[in-house]
């Protein structure tokens, strides 16, 4: 049993992130609107945000950024369903521990910790990146019954779900080799902001490169990155596992890929079609790996073609 102690959202944190968006002439969302609060895991800090209303959904970010990625379809999403995005250990608002174990499986507890201390008992899941990889580990342990949850559905976005279709960057290669932890003190601000604008084909909004490299490097975060980058061999190594949790899921898995992004694009695509013939995708054509931020409107438009009325069915 994993224990754990949630820090109760102040009543007036909405409010005050309005205002305080307004002061610095931010555009607010609702993504800044909904509550926050702190989770304790294993005595690290997790920050959580929370809003809307309706069935529980899990938004799984990537790497190297934070669950703000999802800010641009928040408000669309929070109308139907209510949303949690967990900042992971090692990841924006979260506590950066040097010493912490960074792997998929810990990743995984983070949300198992989540679900038990929300209450959460069945959720829906949309994941992206390194996001990805944490749910089909997920559902991995659905199929083994050791969730603790249930997951009723599955949406992917760009990630390396099959590492044979996989091309990380070179940086990230680097990184997570034996000269990592050497080589990420050379780590600037415009060279990660030209890497994750290089492998985007639409720009970021205005300062949210800004902010996701400001994430990135409070608390440490540069000196974790080759620990966290491990789940590049992780995907390798548990390879089997991990695409057996996609085919023998047992629940609707569905891909929305941005099909221009060079890490886990148009080949991705195709290895989805080839091992999972009989589950939905969604091509975005002149969108690269962060669909969410580069496409917000087609990406919601892409989750509502999914749905069905049939039970069980996107």
């Amino acid at each position: 049993m994993v224990r754990v102690t949630v820090a109760r959202p102040l009543a007036h944190q909405a409010a005050a992130a309005w205002m305080q968006g307004l002061a610095q002439g931010n555009r607010v969302t609702a993504f800044e609107q909904a509550a926050s609060f702190v989770l304790l895991f294993r005595g690290h800090r997790l920050h959580v945000r929370r809003g809307g209303q309706g069935p529980a959904l899990f938004l799984i970010h990537g790497f190297p950024t934070s669950g703000r990625d999802w800010r641009e379809v928040w408000p669309a999403l929070a109308r139907t369903q209510e949303l949690f995005a967990l900042d992971m250990l090692g990841f924006g608002a979260s506590a950066k521990p040097p010493g912490f174990n960074y792997s998929i499986a810990a990743s995984a507890d983070q949300w198992m910790a989540l679900a038990e201390a929300t209450g959460v008992r069945e959720v829906a899941v949309i994941a992206h990146d390194y996001g990805d990889t944490v749910a089909q580990e997920l559902l991995a342990r659905q199929r083994e019954g050791a969730l603790g949850f249930r997951i009723t559905s599955v949406v992917f976005l760009n990630g390396g779900l099959f590492p044979e279709a996989t091309r990380p960057l070179r940086i990230q290669r680097l990184l997570s080799g034996p000269f990592g932890p050497l080589l990420v003190r050379f780590v600037r601000e415009g060279r990660f902001k030209a890497s994750l604008q290089r492998i985007c084909a639409q720009p970021w909004p205005e300062g949210e490169l800004d902010e996701a490299w400001q994430a990135l490097t409070c608390a440490g975060g540069k000196a974790v990155m080759p620990k966290l980058l491990r789940y590049i061999a992780e995907r390798r190594e548990h390879r089997a596992r991990w695409v057996g949790a996609l085919q023998q899921a047992g629940v609707p898995v569905a891909l929305i890929n941005g099909i221009e992004d060079p890490i886990s694009g148009a080949g991705i695509v195709a290895r989805w079609r080839e091992l999972l013939p009989g589950s939905r995708v969604v091509e975005l054509p002149g969108v690269g790996h962060y669909p969410q931020i580069e496409a917000p409107e087609q990406v919601i438009q892409a989750l509502e073609s999914l749905r069905s009325p049939a039970p069980g069915q996107f």
